[in-house]
Protein backbone atom coordinates (compact mmCIF):
# COMPACT_ATOMS: atom_id res chain seq x y z
CA UNK A 1 0.00 0.00 0.00
CA UNK A 2 1.32 3.47 -0.91
CA UNK A 3 1.45 6.56 0.78
CA UNK A 4 -2.06 8.02 1.66
CA UNK A 5 -2.15 10.78 4.05
CA UNK A 6 -4.83 13.71 2.48
CA UNK A 7 -7.82 14.54 4.32
CA UNK A 8 -8.19 12.14 7.19
CA UNK A 9 -7.42 13.76 10.28
CA UNK A 10 -7.53 12.60 13.95
CA UNK A 11 -7.61 15.28 16.92
CA UNK A 12 -8.51 15.63 20.29
CA UNK A 13 -9.85 18.61 22.31
CA UNK A 14 -7.83 17.07 25.21
CA UNK A 15 -4.41 17.62 24.00
CA UNK A 16 -2.68 19.99 21.79
CA UNK A 17 -0.47 17.97 18.76
CA UNK A 18 2.24 16.57 20.61
CA UNK A 19 1.26 18.16 24.14
CA UNK A 20 1.13 16.30 27.27
CA UNK A 21 -1.79 14.33 28.13
CA UNK A 22 -3.27 14.57 31.71
CA UNK A 23 -2.67 12.27 34.51
CA UNK A 24 -6.49 11.28 34.16
CA UNK A 25 -5.06 9.37 30.96
CA UNK A 26 -2.40 7.50 33.28
CA UNK A 27 -3.09 3.51 33.56
CA UNK A 28 -2.37 3.87 37.20
CA UNK A 29 -4.46 7.02 37.40
CA UNK A 30 -8.00 7.40 36.22
CA UNK A 31 -7.45 5.51 33.20
CA UNK A 32 -10.09 7.54 31.21
CA UNK A 33 -9.25 7.42 27.41
CA UNK A 34 -8.93 10.90 25.92
CA UNK A 35 -11.68 11.19 23.43
CA UNK A 36 -10.69 12.33 19.92
CA UNK A 37 -12.26 13.97 17.02
CA UNK A 38 -12.36 12.65 13.34
CA UNK A 39 -12.52 14.59 9.83
CA UNK A 40 -12.19 14.04 6.06
CA UNK A 41 -13.22 10.22 5.57
CA UNK A 42 -12.54 8.88 2.52
CA UNK A 43 -15.63 8.01 0.46
CA UNK A 44 -14.85 4.56 0.24
CA UNK A 45 -13.81 3.64 4.05
CA UNK A 46 -16.41 1.00 4.90
CA UNK A 47 -14.57 0.86 8.61
CA UNK A 48 -12.26 2.92 10.78
CA UNK A 49 -9.93 1.34 13.43
CA UNK A 50 -8.24 3.29 16.24
CA UNK A 51 -4.11 2.09 17.40
CA UNK A 52 -2.43 3.80 20.21
CA UNK A 53 1.07 2.81 20.61
CA UNK A 54 3.83 4.61 22.51
CA UNK A 55 7.09 3.39 20.40
CA UNK A 56 9.03 5.08 22.77
CA UNK A 57 8.63 2.49 25.12
CA UNK A 58 11.83 0.28 26.12
CA UNK A 59 10.57 -3.14 23.88
CA UNK A 60 11.61 -3.80 20.69
CA UNK A 61 7.79 -3.16 19.20
CA UNK A 62 7.13 -0.44 21.29
CA UNK A 63 3.86 -0.94 23.33
CA UNK A 64 0.24 -1.26 22.43
CA UNK A 65 -1.92 0.77 24.50
CA UNK A 66 -5.24 0.73 22.32
CA UNK A 67 -6.91 -1.52 19.82
CA UNK A 68 -10.27 -0.67 18.90
CA UNK A 69 -12.26 -2.19 15.64
CA UNK A 70 -16.04 -1.89 14.54
CA UNK A 71 -16.14 2.07 14.02
CA UNK A 72 -18.39 3.24 11.55
CA UNK A 73 -16.99 5.05 8.53
CA UNK A 74 -19.18 7.89 9.35
CA UNK A 75 -17.72 8.28 13.22
CA UNK A 76 -16.69 12.21 13.60
CA UNK A 77 -15.99 11.50 17.71
CA UNK A 78 -14.49 8.66 20.04
CA UNK A 79 -15.91 9.35 23.60
CA UNK A 80 -13.83 8.44 26.56
CA UNK A 81 -16.19 5.41 27.25
CA UNK A 82 -15.55 3.93 23.72
CA UNK A 83 -14.78 0.97 24.56
CA UNK A 84 -18.27 0.44 25.12
CA UNK A 85 -19.53 1.17 21.74
CA UNK A 86 -17.17 -0.49 19.60
CA UNK A 87 -14.88 -3.73 19.87
CA UNK A 88 -11.94 -3.00 22.08
CA UNK A 89 -8.97 -5.51 21.20
CA UNK A 90 -5.64 -6.49 22.99
CA UNK A 91 -3.25 -4.12 24.39
CA UNK A 92 0.17 -5.16 25.68
CA UNK A 93 -0.85 -4.86 29.50
CA UNK A 94 -2.73 -8.30 28.38
CA UNK A 95 -6.18 -6.96 28.37
CA UNK A 96 -8.44 -5.48 26.50
CA UNK A 97 -9.43 -2.06 25.50
CA UNK A 98 -8.31 0.91 26.67
CA UNK A 99 -4.50 1.06 28.66
CA UNK A 100 -3.59 4.46 29.53
CA UNK A 101 0.55 5.71 29.51
CA UNK A 102 2.85 4.27 32.00
CA UNK A 103 6.42 4.75 31.46
CA UNK A 104 8.98 3.63 33.53
CA UNK A 105 9.78 6.45 36.01
CA UNK A 106 12.57 8.29 34.71
CA UNK A 107 12.31 7.15 31.20
CA UNK A 108 11.55 10.71 29.77
CA UNK A 109 8.93 11.54 27.81
CA UNK A 110 7.11 8.61 25.55
CA UNK A 111 5.00 9.85 22.48
CA UNK A 112 1.36 8.29 22.52
CA UNK A 113 0.33 7.74 18.41
CA UNK A 114 -2.96 7.63 18.10
CA UNK A 115 -3.58 5.92 14.86
CA UNK A 116 -7.13 5.97 13.13
CA UNK A 117 -7.90 3.78 10.03
CA UNK A 118 -9.76 4.11 6.99
CA UNK A 119 -10.22 0.42 6.06
CA UNK A 120 -11.62 -0.43 2.55
CA UNK A 121 -13.34 -3.75 4.51
CA UNK A 122 -14.37 -4.26 8.13
CA UNK A 123 -11.87 -6.15 10.55
CA UNK A 124 -13.13 -9.57 12.14
CA UNK A 125 -12.94 -9.95 15.23
CA UNK A 126 -9.89 -8.16 17.50
CA UNK A 127 -6.53 -8.58 16.34
CA UNK A 128 -3.34 -7.18 17.82
CA UNK A 129 -1.80 -4.25 16.67
CA UNK A 130 0.64 -6.39 14.65
CA UNK A 131 -1.82 -8.71 13.53
CA UNK A 132 -4.15 -6.25 12.28
CA UNK A 133 -0.90 -4.19 10.16
CA UNK A 134 -0.64 -7.54 8.85
CA UNK A 135 -3.88 -8.40 7.88
CA UNK A 136 -5.34 -5.19 6.78
CA UNK A 137 -2.43 -3.45 5.81
CA UNK A 138 -3.86 -3.98 1.79
CA UNK A 139 -7.03 -2.42 3.12
CA UNK A 140 -6.16 0.69 4.29
CA UNK A 141 -7.50 3.72 2.44
CA UNK A 142 -6.18 6.25 3.96
CA UNK A 143 -4.20 6.81 7.84
CA UNK A 144 -3.39 9.65 9.98
CA UNK A 145 -2.23 9.83 13.77
CA UNK A 146 -2.55 12.59 16.51
CA UNK A 147 -0.09 12.33 19.00
CA UNK A 148 0.36 13.44 22.94
CA UNK A 149 3.23 12.98 25.37
CA UNK A 150 3.18 11.60 28.69
CA UNK A 151 5.77 12.01 31.44
CA UNK A 152 6.82 10.56 35.09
Amino acid sequence: MGLNIQDLAISSREFAPGGPLEDRHANDRENEAPSLLIDGVPDDAVELALICHDPDAPLPDGFTHWTLYGIPADATELPADADRHYRPGPNDFGSTGYGGPQPPDGHGVHHYYFWVYALSRPVEGTPSRREFLDAYGDAIVEQNRAIGTYER
